[in-house]
């Protein structure tokens, strides 16, 4: 059985502290003699529109009293909002920044079991509900290659995000019942890289291509993230267009306390679609 929650728009008082530094960033720019840019890249240009992801999600519980892990979960599509800003300082050097938020609920059976030295197998089944939302945003620097149609960027900034899991299970441990909480929450800042591509067919219709990697260690929580996608930008307007993506995001995260590691991993992949305006 599945509990699923709608994710709501995130209002502009929580966005994260690298929103506040990218519209610094932005606004406060040095002005430059700017030569023409390749007809792939803006000035600067802003995005707001929403990812549409069909996920599945894995996590597990291990604790003294034993391990409850998920089989890989399909809860069903999310629409998630997503905001970028790109900045183009001189030819080829730039200021990219992306938010996105994912929130999501389960509900469901879970069972596992771990062998602990003495006590032989230990067998753990219940039901547990475990609760996930994070907050992400990237600000990076930008170096693009090229001059044409076609340019190429290398990107390296730097990643925060926001994570909430909270797991609450009641186990079965060889015939007795045990209670286990876990609510974790923290926020940290990663180091990131990025690649990507943009080809312009004509002014007004481009192709675009991203990578970028996120890995954090230490802290409560540690693990890494992963963004792909690739699609097409189109400008009826001359500064006013749609931008159509598919997109695949990898996210695994793993936090031990004391007494629980809750571990989860989500796979989101689907098309996004944004309006986009450029100046």
């Amino acid at each position: 059985m599945l509990l699923l929650r709608s994710c709501p728009l995130a209002s502009p008082a929580r966005l994260t502290k690298l929103g506040a530094l990218a519209s610094a960033g932005f606004l406060f720019a040095p002005a430059l003699a700017w030569a023409e840019p390749s007809p792939a890249l803006d000035r600067f240009s802003f995005s707001v529109g929403a990812f549409s992801a069909d996920p599945k999600f894995n996590a597990s519980v291990s604790s003294p009293y034993g391990a409850l892990r998920t089989r890989d979960l399909e809860p069903g599509r999310v629409t998630m909002p997503r905001v970028t800003a790109d900045l183009l300082i001189g030819d080829s050097h730039g200021l990219s920044f992306d938010y996105y938020r994912y929130k999501r609920d389960y509900f469901g059976q879970a069972a596992g079991s771990d062998s602990f030295g003495g006590f032989g197998t230990l067998s753990a089944v219940g039901n547990a509900n475990i609760n996930v939302k994070l907050d992400f945003a990237k600000l990076s620097y930008k170096w693009w290659l090229g001059s044409g149609n076609t340019v190429f960027g290398l990107g390296a900034g730097a990643a925060y995000y926001s994570i909430d899991v909270g797991t609450n299970a009641n186990v079965a441990v060889n015939g007795r019942i045990r209670t286990l909480n876990e609510d974790a929450s923290d926020n940290a800042v990663a180091p990131l890289l990025e690649l990507g591509v943009r080809h312009a067919i004509n002014p007004d219709l481009r192709l675009f291509a991203d990578l970028s990697g996120v890995r954090k260690g230490g802290g409560r929580f540690h693990g890494n993230i992963y963004n792909a996608s690739a699609g097409v930008e189109w400008f009826p307007a001359k500064n006013v267009g749609v931008v159509l993506a598919y997109g695949v995001t990898n996210i695994d995260l793993a936090r031990e306390s004391s007494t629980a590691e809750t571990r989860v991993k989500v796979k989101l992949h689907g098309p996004s679609a944004f309006v986009k305006a450029r100046f």
